[in-house]
């Protein structure tokens, strides 16, 4: 039987997807290639935001124009069907977490009959899912109430993991999870840190990253172990949310803005910091968007993936949503010109200087601190590079 997989979302749902069509090759089905039909097309679907569920459902829809089942999996066929919306004739949707759907769709005998993109499952960088779930609980987030409360991988199995991927040949592994911080072996007693130095002296690895890291937990025991690992990445990626302190409040974040500007006070001379933020929660208005903007340049922050609010079910806002639709727009671009003109003024202090590029894909990679560089060098390579100018995706640089 042949089958694709493809994922919507964050760096968890592609580990999700992952595991879902390694339990299908395990069990001798045969990946369809680009433009082949398949017998089974697998979404695994996001649901951060009501603009994922739709294109979840949408992706849903078009792989049942070719293929002969589909199924929806992930966060998006875990809320309840009034929250989902009704998928396409000839889908099927598979709640709950994905060992479980790797169990179910790989272990059937005989054929089987919140970013988009076709699943890359490449030989360049690995995300190894450490930690799922999460226990606190964000005005807005949907996610515990999808993937249920923090709990993490024993850390024998994460390194069983990293030695595997690393044998495979990826270059980099990305430590991943819904709430990385909350990681915690208590048998093993090791905590976040301790993983990091563990994962970081595996032989072999080349480039060791996070994928993000909450605010409360960027600790010095955490940044020791970064400085200290040779293979750790200079990249910290911080979700903010908001930078007003009414705000942060209401949706139950935990933090002010004078603690997260304090935490990261200094980093940004030995880490690129990327963040996260929201536009357009309930009491978000004009002035509170402004702080948000001054929080954002005062941080060191250098790119921001910007998101509307859109009430999700369940969450104690799931009932508000007061903020007219043009002003997020408007809100999101002026927030994504600011990103846009910090991310260049970091690259302007590149220029001349070098770094180890990975290659990722044709014609394109990322340096140590996650800076794009767009370089002719083989996919897969860690290449010394020389950055040459600045282009609109990225410096362009050339083999040193």
């Amino acid at each position: 039987m042949r089958f694709s997989v493809e994922f919507l979302g964050c760096k968890v749902s592609h580990v999700d997807a992952r595991e879902i069509r390694d339990a299908l090759l395990a069990a001798g089905h045969v990946e369809a290639r680009a433009g082949q039909p398949a017998d089974l097309a697998v979404v695994n679907g996001c649901c951060v935001t009501g603009e994922a569920v739709a294109k979840s459902r949408k992706a849903a829809a078009r792989a049942a124009r070719s293929a002969s089942r589909v199924v929806l999996t992930g966060c998006a066929a875990s809320l309840p069907e009034r929250a989902r919306g009704p998928v396409a004739r000839g889908v099927s949707v598979l709640p709950g977490p994905a060992s479980l759907a790797a169990a179910s769709l790989g272990g059937e005998a005989g054929g089987i009959g919140c970013t988009q993109a076709a699943a890359r499952f490449d030989r360049v960088r690995a995300f190894v899912k450490i930690q799922d779930g999460c226990s606190f609980g964000c005005a807005f987030c949907v996610i515990p109430l999808v993937r249920g409360s923090s709990r993490s991988r024993s850390a024998e199995a994460v390194l069983d993991e990293v030695r595997r991927r690393v044998a495979q040949g990826h270059r980099e592994v990305v430590l991943t999870g819904i709430n990385l911080g909350c990681f915690r072996d208590r048998a093993a007693r090791l905590d976040l840190a301790a993983l990091v130095r563990a994962v970081g002296g595996v032989p072999g690895l080349q480039r060791l990253r996070l994928s993000s890291i909450e605010i409360n937990h960027v600790s010095g025991a955490l940044l020791a172990a970064l400085r200290e690992t040779p293979v750790a990445a200079r990249h910290l990626h911080v979700p903010l949310q908001s930078g007003d302190d009414g705000v942060l409040r209401a949706m139950g974040r935990r933090y002010s803005t004078a603690t997260y500007l304090r935490r990261l006070d200094g980093l940004a001379a030995e880490f690129n910091l990327t963040s996260d933020v929201m536009v357009g929660f309930p009491s978000e208005d004009e002035r509170a968007f402004e702080r948000t903007l001054r929080t954002v340049a005062d941080a060191g922050i250098t790119r921001v993936h910007v998101f509307p609010y859109s009430p999700r079910p369940g969450t104690g806002t799931a009932g508000a949503d007061p903020v007219p639709a043009q002003a997020k727009k408007e809100r999101g671009a002026r927030l994504r010109e600011l990103s846009r003109a910090l991310e260049r003024r970091r690259w302007e202090t590149k220029i001349g200087g070098s770094d180890l590029v990975l290659v990722d894909r044709p014609g394109r990679g990322y340096g140590d601190d996650y800076t794009p560089f767009l370089v002719e060098a083989p996919v897969g390579e860690l290449v010394a590079v020389r950055a040459e100018r600045l282009a609109e995706e990225g410096i362009v640089g050339l083999p040193a």
